[in-house]
């Protein structure tokens, strides 16, 4: 082994060693399935130091912090308002490796710039003991300008309003609040009731459910009571390892907000995989009703995914932006899947639907949400998902239409601020994607020697659960989405330059102090302005006749 392999090695040690504690005493795993969960690779640091490694200065590892408890309860001011931006940067941070690539070369600290250094950055996250809380405000449950008066009379109005949907349940289905679930069908399709019906729960409320005089007419309640036995059937097979999951009590409470959910969003309702999404909230949140509302403004970011019909999927969109990305970082890979019949790359479906839960651990897989849901903060996620009406429903971006200051850019998430100076807002290219690609890519040698068909790639993606690294995977896909910001930047130019490159000697001279001028708020309109600049003048020539494809790029 090199010595320049053993130092990286030692480097690593300390840093994954340093400050650390056991996650496992905050999701502790049942005995008997340890070894079928895949390992936890996330450690929460509870201290922030810098390592020198006096071995010729040829590393120095600068170990990040995660975002403590005693850090979320300093960043409130006495009324309770939320440095927002200060947590965002906390959560956001997290250590560098620096490899100086001089070795015996003397160290000297006025020399020592990035640019010197192959760097790898490591996002921290948040301390468990905390997750819960701090969701609350990333998904957009508060608004981080808000007293803690205010957020208590919210809290507790949307409490009561989840109690008057519980109770409303109830009279339908009195198994809802008892502690137990429904595994079994429970009417049939025409709405009659099914008196064999499997409750794991005492005969009363078996009969208070399937009542002869009980026969449903109205198509909603139908369809609502048709799913209930299937958000039992996955809540018992969700998060089973977990030892909180071992009370029955739990697995009722899951079961419950699953069940309200169902029949307040009348446009989607429950399909499978929710449960997913909706277990760690349940986890994380002692109070259903909490738990609820964290679990809904989730589903906000990814419902459209569940949204699938018989001539298209949810998240169809996102995996064609998928095949976008690869084609432009990976053309070779792209090209092999395309090969395979894999072009629509539909083996990635699950790693959208449930944000990666199946390919990393319970706490790797926490970590990379609120580490996704961080960068992708947007300040005024709150007051956009109060506008909007209905359950459930998207918020739209407005802010590509107003000014954003220096000041407000710091409260947004890194990822967030870059399409908000670009003025580009699009979730088909959220950070999951970048994600699902970096996975695709820490294959790309294997899939392109051993896949022969998709059921090759399927098994290849499929022997990955348990032996990714959440922080390295995230790493990679900030690598490759700045790879890809770049490629496709470079193609516009290209683009552009042959499609008006008759026109520039003609043109460009006169306008070129115009164009600087401009400060066009986004590459696309930067683009677009200079496509102006060239054509003005022409007689009868416009965007239309000469930039169609430049408008598409």
């Amino acid at each position: 082994m090199s010595s320049t392999s053993w130092v990286r090695g030692v480097a690593g040690s300390l840093i994954n060693n340093y400050g650390t504690e056991e996650v496992e005493a905050y999701f502790p795993i049942r005995p008997e399935c340890r070894a079928d969960v895949p390992k936890t690779r996330f450690k929460p640091r509870v201290r922030a130091n810098i390592l020198f490694l006096e071995l010729c200065w040829s590393f120095i590892a600068f170990v990040g912090k995660t975002l403590s408890a005693r850090r979320w309860n300093a960043a409130f001011s006495r009324d309770g308002r939320l440095d927002i931006a200060g947590v965002l940067r906390r959560i956001q941070r997290g250590f560098l490796l620096l490899e100086y690539p001089g070795v015996n070369t003397s160290y000297e600290p006025q020399k020592l710039t990035r640019k010197l250094f192959n760097w790898e950055l490591c996002i921290e996250g948040i301390h468990p003991s905390i997750k819960g809380v701090v969701w609350e405000f990333l998904l957009g449950c508060f608004d981080s300008n808000s007293t803690f008066d205010e957020r208590n009379e919210l809290r507790q109005q949307r409490r009561e309003q989840y109690a008057a949907w519980k109770g409303e349940c109830q009279k339908m289905v009195p198994v809802i609040g008892s502690g137990k679930l429904i595994l079994s069908p429970i009417v049939t399709d025409d709405g009659q009731p099914i008196r064999e019906s499997s409750i794991n729960s005492d005969s009363q409320l078996c009969e208070g459910t399937t009542s002869k005089n009980d026969v449903v007419v109205d198509k909603k309640v139908i369809q609502w009571k048709l799913v209930l036995h299937q958000i039992g059937l996955d809540v018992v097979r969700t998060d089973r390892a977990l030892i909180f999951y071992e009370n029955e009590a739990n697995q009722a409470k899951l079961w419950d907000v699953l069940a309200i959910y169902a029949w307040v969003d009348n446009e989607i309702g429950y399909v499978q995989g929710m449960s997913d999404i909706c277990s760690p909230m349940v986890n994380l949140l002692e109070n259903e009703a909490d738990a609820f509302w964290c679990f809904e403004h989730a589903m906000r970011r990814v419902r459209e995914n569940f949204r699938c019909s018989t001539s298209s999927i949810g998240v169809q969109s996102q995996l064609s932006t998928l095949a976008q990305i690869i084609n432009v970082v990976d053309p070779k890979l792209h090209h092999h899947l395309e090969e395979l019949d894999g072009g629509e790359y539909l083996f990635a479906f699950r790693m959208l639907m449930v944000l990666f839960r199946r390919e990393f651990s319970y706490v790797d897989a926490l970590y990379l949400w609120e580490v996704m849901w961080a960068m992708e903060y947007n300040p005024n996620i709150f007051a956009l998902y109060e506008e909007s009406s209905g359950l459930g429903a998207a918020a739209t971006h407005k802010d590509g239409a107003t000014k954003v200051n220096d000041k407000l850019l710091k409260q947004y998430g890194k990822f967030e601020r870059h399409y908000v100076k670009t003025g580009h807002m699009d979730q088909k290219s959220a950070l999951a994607v970048f994600l699902v690609a970096s996975v695709l890519e820490t294959k790309n040698k294997q899939l392109l020697k051993e896949a022969k068909g998709l059921d090759d790639v399927v098994k290849i993606l499929g022997d990955m659960t348990g032996n990714l690294d959440a922080k390295k995977a995230l790493n990679e896909a900030l690598k490759i989405h700045k790879k890809y910001i770049n490629k496709a930047s470079f193609i516009c130019l290209l683009l552009v330059h042959s499609y008006c490159m008759p026109l520039w000697h003609q043109h460009w001279s006169r306008n070129y102090s115009r164009f600087l001028e401009a400060q066009a708020p986004s590459f696309t309109e930067a683009v677009t302005c200079l496509c102006v600049v060239l054509l003005e003048g022409e007689p009868g020539c416009t965007i239309a006749d000469h930039g169609s494809n430049v408008r598409k790029a």
